[in-house]
């Protein structure tokens, strides 16, 4: 098995669940996007803005910047869903370069993750299942406080099933991908 299946299929699958979430909150008013919502933050605007500045960050980081703390200087750098829309997808993007240009012995590699007051030295693999991590987290408190609204939350965890091979193909067509870039065929 190639060993970076996995990671370059959670890059992939991170971008589509991204899309298909930030795609369902483009139904929302803007009024809806920054209610007042029971989560970890306070709001869908706020929740999906911390995903992007955390993505910022650890992405910056494996790619050799010293953004650090910096990315967490706007707490809501992206006010309306398009702004966000867009800014996702860019970082998105960068993670899917960024986990395409790795090869297995890149795994093992040592990244700087730059903390204000001091540098954290932390394996590119276990950087990668974080930030994987924290995206599934966040997104899952995002679905729930978009079920809260009149628009229905998207399925978000049906990427690797086949019965959603002719959804899951006009999404990926949309963002520029096939099934066998996706899946290294």
């Amino acid at each position: 098995m190639d060993a970076m299946l996995p990671y370059r299929s959670m890059a992939y699958n991170n971008g589509w669940a991204n899309h298909r979430l930030l795609t369902a909150c483009a139904a929302l008013s803007q009024a809806e996007f920054t209610a007042s919502r029971t989560g970890f933050f306070p709001s869908l605007r706020a929740t999906l803005n911390h995903i992007l500045i955390i993505d910022r960050f650890y992405i910056d980081a494996m790619e050799g910047g010293t953004l650090g703390p910096a990315a967490w200087a706007n707490r809501e750098p992206c006010e309306t869903v398009p702004l966000l829309r867009d800014a996702q997808g860019e970082m998105d993007r960068r993670l899917i370069a960024l986990v395409e240009g790795l090869g297995t012995a890149d795994l093992d590699r040592i990244v700087n993750v730059h903390r204000g007051s001091r540098i954290q030295r932390e394996r590119a693999d276990r950087l990668l299942l974080h930030l994987f991590q924290h995206q599934v987290h966040h997104r899952g408190q995002a679905h729930a406080m978009l079920s809260a609204t009149a628009v229905s939350p998207p399925q978000l965890d049906e990427f690797f099933a086949a019965e959603e091979a002719p959804l899951r193909a006009a999404e990926f067509a949309e963002l520029g991908w096939s099934e066998d870039k996706v899946w290294g065929r």
